[in-house]
């Protein structure tokens, strides 16, 4: 073994995304070696250590390629409550053991610029192996000439915005660039809502005096994002290029995608926990209270969710993400009072200086948008899916790794249990009860959406390349110890 650490899993119920089966797992350094039945019997792994994993599930890490960690946001460039140290262990503790996040460059910044600033951060803190998707914020010559280059430094998607001033493209301007993402095998990933009508209604209801938080999803109507789902297809099509559409979360948009694929288009969809499980009934909760749901696209419908589900279980939509971009309830009121960061990014703030506001609260289109979730997905996934028969056990492994292991470029390193691939394993305990509280989590937030939800099944033990990071529920792990995920071009392009 060449001096390396051998670790032996015993014991387990293995499950991927295609097989359920008994055997052990042999881990060798950072790597899975062997696959079997009574490994130890065969006398290369009495010396190992062994972890017994009777009566648990083993499963291949999650993989969440949707999150916003140590984000500056809006106008006020308020930062987002996780930082690559607590947002990362957040993810260890509830099953995570790769994520991908976003480079988003600043005006006069290069692509590759802001790429080894956003590296930088996260290299010092990560403890799960990351990615990046780069955001297409501009279609301007200068950026357009460094796609090539981004997908040579491991970022083969790329973030369209149709709605959000300064960083959203106009058709033109996405036209422009899905013809050169085709060009140099990007990926696109859109951000489907109608810009224009967004900027109409928020205009109307802040004339008409309404602005408490509980009008922030009047102003992103289902039928906007469903209207510019069809745009973003139409112009894919013209293309001729595969396209991604990120949280979906109307019924009438996932028909969109449904149509477009029933032609024979290349077209794959993510939804978020919170749009399978939260509803807009939450929006009518008194004072502020909806301001913890400001999020785009906004909680939608009993029947949307209902719609989501099944989307995730006829394949559909490919797998669940979460969005993770936590503000705390001080931030998203505009107080001083905020998380103390060790580093922000440049011109950010961890909230406004003072709150202008007449009776001290922002209106709805000032408050940060965003939630936290990265850290509850899996558990969530397998409690309200498994448990209750929406997805059987080979599913849920699916849409919360492998899924996105094969967009995105990472299988088979990620996503599987096989030998050769990387030793990110979860042993995941089915009857384990849980009572959701922000309190025990560890997401450096003062609020979670799933507050007093009871949960049967959480993780108990979790490896990442071979390490165990997470024992029993708490973070044994190191900071800084996650690598960068240089992602392939044709892997994500297929």
């Amino acid at each position: 073994m060449n001096g390396q650490t051998a670790l032996l899993i015993q014991n387990g119920t293995l499950v991927t995304a295609s097989d359920t089966f008994q055997a052990d797992v042999a881990v060798v350094g950072d790597k899975i070696v062997a696959v079997g039945q009574n490994l130890v019997r065969q006398g290369l792994w009495e010396s190992a250590e062994t972890i017994n994993a009777g009566g648990l599930l083993v499963i291949p890490g999650g993989i969440d390629p949707h999150v916003h960690l140590h984000y500056p946001q809006g106008p006020n460039r308020v930062v987002s409550s996780d930082d690559w140290f607590t947002g990362t262990i957040a993810a260890a503790c509830g099953g995570t053991t790769t994520l991908i996040d976003f480079v988003e460059a600043r005006p006069g910044e290069t692509w590759m610029e802001a790429f080894d600033a956003r590296l930088a951060e996260a290299d010092l803190q990560a403890v799960v192996d990351f990615g990046f998707h780069m955001s297409l914020n501009r279609a301007d010559e200068r950026s357009l000439a460094e796609v090539g280059a981004v997908i040579q430094a491991g970022m083969p998607s790329f973030k369209i915005y149709m709605a959000y001033d300064n960083i959203r493209l106009t058709d033109a301007e996405m036209l422009l660039a899905l013809e050169t993402l085709r060009k140099e095998g990007g990926l696109p990933i859109v951000h489907a809502e109608n810009h224009d009508v967004i900027m109409r209604l928020v205009a109307r209801h802040v004339a008409a005096g309404h602005v408490e938080p509980r009008w922030h999803p009047h102003t992103r109507p289902a039928a906007g994002e469903a209207e510019a789902t069809e745009r973003a297809l139409t112009l894919a099509e013209i293309v001729d290029l595969p396209i991604h559409i990120v949280h979906v979360s109307a019924t009438r948009g996932l028909e969109a995608i449904r149509r477009y694929r029933e032609r024979g288009r290349a077209v794959t969809g993510e939804v978020c926990t919170q749009h399978m499980l939260l509803t807009d009934v939450l929006y009518d909760s008194p004072g502020f209270e909806p301001a913890k749901y400001a999020m785009a696209p906004p909680l939608r419908t009993t029947r949307d969710t209902r719609a989501m589900w099944e989307g995730l279980g006829d394949g559909s939509l490919d797998f669940v993400v979460t969005d993770h971009c936590p503000f705390t309830m001080a931030q998203k009121q505009g107080q001083r009072r905020t998380p103390e960061f060790r580093r922000l990014p440049e011109g950010a703030v961890s909230a406004p200086s003072e709150a202008p506001w007449s009776d001290g609260l922002p209106p709805f289109n000032h408050i940060p948008g965003g939630a936290p979730g990265v850290e509850t997905r899996v558990p969530l996934i397998y409690h309200f899916g498994v448990n209750q028969g929406r997805l059987s056990l080979n599913q849920f492994v699916d849409v919360t790794s492998t899924a996105a292991a094969r967009l995105f470029g990472l299988y088979p390193q990620k996503g599987t249990i096989t030998p050769g691939a990387d030793a990110d394993l979860v042993l995941f305990d089915p009857i384990h009860k849980v009572t959701v509280t922000a309190d025990a989590l560890h997401q450096n937030c003062d609020y979670t959406p799933y507050e007093g939800i009871r949960l049967k099944g959480w993780p108990r033990t979790v490896l990442s390349r071979g390490e165990v990071i997470v024992r029993n529920g708490q973070f044994v792990g190191s900071e800084g110890r996650g690598r960068y995920l240089k992602r392939e071009i044709a892997a994500c392009a297929q």
